[in-house]
């Protein structure tokens, strides 16, 4: 068979099957994207912020989170963080700057069968702590680390 043919024959395939699943209504956002909790990534304070993710409990601290992240950054705008912990049954890990204009900066839903590990890049406005809250077993528990913003910032 001749390669173009195969290519031809490929991409129809593709289309077709894109078509199907457009005509019945399985690309649209609301079956694509993830939920959006916007109240709680738009507000501007962080206890609204964490209100929003978590409800009125407040976190406890915990020594079975662990916080890394740099303890000077070069540059605000992107600051290498990496949340860790041990505790049994977590259901969600979020990151929080207090001194963002939005302090919500990520936020994850775990399932059981997943290790409590994430990591990412973060922009900081300027010198402040990094605050993972970490949703275990229906309880909140929270650790910081404290980073040193040098030049830059979100702000500019």
């Amino acid at each position: 068979m001749d390669t173009t043919r195969r290519i031809i024959l490929k991409a129809t395939m593709a289309a077709g099957t894109l078509a199907v699943a457009a005509g019945a209504n399985l690309l649209t956002p609301s079956t694509v994207l993830a939920a959006w909790p916007a109240k709680a990534f738009n507000a501007k304070k962080m206890d609204v912020a964490m209100d929003a993710m978590t409800g009125k409990g407040r976190p406890v601290a915990s020594s079975d989170i662990k916080v890394e992240a740099p303890d000077i950054a070069e540059n605000g705008a992107v600051v290498s963080v990496k949340v860790t912990s041990t505790l049994p049954k977590i259901e969600s890990i979020s990151v929080y700057v207090g001194v963002n204009a939005f302090p919500l900066c990520s936020s994850y839903v775990l399932s059981n069968q997943m290790e409590a590990t994430i990591s990412g890049r973060i922009k900081m406005a300027k010198t402040a702590d990094i605050v993972a809250v970490v949703k275990s077993n229906g309880k909140l528990y929270t650790a910081k680390k404290g980073v040193k913003v040098t030049l830059g910032g979100c702000g500019g």
